[in-house]
């Protein structure tokens, strides 16, 4: 089973959403985060389609931080990968949270069938790559880009291969 996992949109480009729409023609399954962003970019992705929305694929709860330019963020000084991801911003969660409250949702998409496309904030994808590689660390070390495509083939017994990372339709 293919996920397909788009981070969501950072501006209206229109020839970027028709060339993914034509990329995910055949998906037989949609999901999108309730945040706004992700269901807006669903709306244009999938005109006339209102994918459910699942609460548990909510971006990572950056706390006290959410929507600080990054030039005003603290300086953390050098983390290695494993202590990033179980670094918490104050009232947030980190992203080894993310990936705990994510992967159940990974396992029940899994275990639809299918192609499956999933909207959520690039957060959410490295949670996805670190359900496939099974490594939460290792997921830290992807960029992901607006409006890309990141697939995961899940085979029957649970063993994923990542397809694509930041694929862009065109």
């Amino acid at each position: 089973m293919p996920l397909a996992a788009i981070p969501v949109m950072s501006g209206s480009d229109q020839a970027a959403i028709g060339a993914l729409r034509g990329v995910l023609a055949g998906v037989e399954s949609r999901v999108t985060s309730p945040a706004l962003r992700c269901r807006q970019t669903a709306a244009a992705l999938w005109p006339g389609a209102a994918p459910p929305a699942d609460p548990r694929l909510w971006e990572q709860d950056f706390g006290t931080w959410e929507g600080c330019a990054f030039d005003r963020l603290p300086d953390l000084g050098a983390l290695s990968l494993a202590d990033l991801a179980v670094h918490s911003p104050p009232e947030g969660e980190s992203f080894a949270a993310v990936c705990a409250r994510t992967e159940p949702v990974f396992h029940e998409l899994a275990g639809r069938g299918g192609r499956i496309a999933v909207v959520v904030h690039a957060g959410v994808v490295r949670a996805g790559l670190a359900f496939a590689l099974g490594s939460v660390p290792a997921a830290l070390a992807f960029h992901v880009a607006p409006l890309s495509l990141t697939r995961i083939r899940v085979g029957a017994a649970g063993h994923c291969t990542v397809l694509d990372v930041n694929r862009i339709a065109g």
